[in-house]
């Protein structure tokens, strides 16, 4: 990739309830890439603890010019954090990393060449690995769909991408609107109107990142108000012609159930229906 610009700036948000031994593994793992970033914007979303301000000094130390700390007062939740964050990115091509989560060495490389090869895509996300003690025992893939076509369609029922590795253009994500507050589905609304907007997409077919697992994952995906959130958003994709009413029906219905049935079997269905092994 000589001669060839390769400047990406990295985004993550994080909150008072992440623990600081997570948030330095996050983090070496973008310090410690074969493509390295040379602007890594850092949002603290509300006052945090004292053990992840320590871990943020020690990294604000070694490396001062590339990390960019921004401090929010009240937490305002994910997307108003990455809609404040991405203001401070300096680059077209953002990389989303998650707290608690841990890249592949090559990751940003590969989604790179992508760009290069493609100039005319707006995302590139690519297959997670989750885990819950360690990232050499992995308990189910999360494997998207690979091309344009097969992402519009694979979109009308699920998320096209892995939020939690992508690599997107800024400009487009600000076309689009942004992130726009949709309880624990942010990412998601912004996908479909991207789409709608007839940005293109692409998910590299191998492994970006290890993404922490566990029974507090699948606790999040429950409950009566998150069955609404699901339900609004499907509203919205068959309001805006995205789907068909047989499609929102469908959809609302297998959304709903998943959100009232008990965690342990909720988290049996993903690892053994949603997910790869």
């Amino acid at each position: 990739m000589d001669g060839v610009d390769n400047s990406y700036s990295v985004l993550m948000s994080v909150y008072a309830k992440e623990k600081a031994e997570y948030l330095k593994q996050a983090m070496d793992s973008i310090w410690n890439q074969t493509m390295p970033t040379d602007d890594f914007v850092l949002v603290c979303d509300g006052p945090l603890n004292e053990e992840l301000d320590t871990v943020i000094c020690e990294m604000q130390v070694a490396h001062p010019v590339t990390l960019h700390v921004v401090r929010l007062e009240t937490n305002g939740g994910l997307g108003n954090a990455l809609n404040v964050g991405i203001k401070h990115c300096k680059h077209e091509l953002v990389a989303r990393m998650d707290s608690d989560d841990i890249s592949r060495p090559d990751r940003c490389e590969r989604q790179l060449k992508v760009f290069q090869a493609h100039p005319d895509v707006s995302i590139v996300s690519g297959i997670v690995e989750e885990f819950t003690m360690s990232t050499d025992q992995i308990e189910a893939r999360r494997v998207p769909p690979e091309t344009q076509q097969e992402i519009q369609f694979f979109a009308k029922k699920r998320n096209p991408f892995n939020h939690p590795c992508v690599m997107y253009r800024k400009s487009d994500v600000e076309a689009a609107g942004g992130y726009l507050d949709f309880y624990l589905l942010e990412d998601y609304y912004l996908w479909i109107r991207m789409l709608q907007k007839e940005s293109l997409g692409y998910n590299l077919q191998e492994p970006l990142l290890w993404m922490r697992a566990g029974s507090d994952m699948y606790k999040r995906r429950a409950g009566w108000k998150y069955a609404k959130s699901q339900k609004a958003l499907f509203k919205y994709m068959k309001n805006s012609g995205f789907i068909s009413e047989t499609q929102y029906l469908k959809s609302v219905a297998v959304r709903t159930v998943s959100s009232i049935t008990p965690n342990w079997l909720r988290e049996f269905m993903f690892k053994t229906v949603m997910r790869k092994k």
